[in-house]
């Protein structure tokens, strides 16, 4: 299992590097496809992931990203009306085949996942994004690390007993402050190696934030798994289970270190 695991893991790291380190029109078409897959997850847990409702949560989704493919992220607002509204036609002229929580989840889930994961691209589109984009993986999954190891060193107070009952609060706290550690290291390696100029206190400030949002990333699609009594979403990723079990904080992450980068570097 552990064997399995690790090189999955592996693989995962290398399908990582070619696909952000080349970013533009391949790293797009990745995260759309990763998007589609990390929905019909979702829908599955709902059994609507092979069905019209689920159909038209999947074409809200590459409709989006068609909009910010070209551009036109203005017409989103649009998008959120029209997506709603065939989501309702589906459920009114079907009657009574859905129920309201799967009309609710598929629209959710465009958002919850292709949405958010939309901004791994948004972030290596800035200026600086080519080095700003791994702050995406290294606050969620350095701050997995750092809180796995403080919590099995020193963790004593249960932080979500009943959702996970092995997260701590101070592995939590571990967590965000190694999270802006690495923040702050990998800035001056970007500085020192690749000269370009990155504030270490704004990359930790990231770190910090990245690493907390993370963890609530971590817990909001464990949450969703035990209220439906599932173990993992999916087999996708051996040794990791499906898409939302290796990307969940990672959905949660990317559009905090967007807007902070935004923010931080004008």
């Amino acid at each position: 299992m552990f064997k399995t695991r690790l090189i999955s893991g592996i693989l995962l790291v290398i399908i990582a590097l070619v696909t952000v380190i080349s970013g533009g029109s391949i790293l797009f078409a990745t995260l759309l496809a990763i998007s589609l897959i990390g929905m019909s997850e979702l829908y599955k847990i709902v059994d609507v992931h092979k069905s019209l409702l689920g159909g038209v949560g999947y074409v809200g989704a590459a409709a989006y990203y068609a909009l910010l493919w070209t551009g036109h992220k203005e017409a989103l607002t649009l998008l959120t009306i029209a997506l709603l509204i065939g989501l309702m036609a589906v459920y009114v002229f079907t009657y009574p085949k859905y129920h309201a929580d799967q009309i609710m989840l598929v629209f959710f889930g465009v958002f919850y996942v292709a949405g958010m994961l939309s901004y791994v691209y948004q972030t290596r589109m800035l200026a600086q994004g080519a080095f700003l984009v791994w702050l995406v993986f290294i606050c969620s999954w350095g701050c997995d690390t750092c809180a796995y190891c403080v919590g099995v060193l020193i963790g004593k107070h249960k932080m979500a007993p009943r959702l996970s009952p092995k997260k701590s609060v101070e592995g939590a706290v571990g967590g965000v402050a190694g999270a802006a550690l690495i923040g702050a290291i990998y800035a001056v390696a970007v500085k020192h190696f690749a000269g370009v100029a990155a504030d270490p206190v704004h990359y930790a400030l990231i770190g910090a934030a990245g690493g907390l949002i993370s963890m609530i990333g971590d817990l909001a699609a464990s949450a969703i798994k035990r209220n439906h009594d599932i173990k993992d979403y999916g087999k996708l990723i051996p040794g990791h289970g499906g898409i939302l079990d290796r990307f969940d904080s990672v959905i949660f992450t990317a559009p905090v270190i967007y807007y902070m980068a935004v923010f931080l570097m004008k």
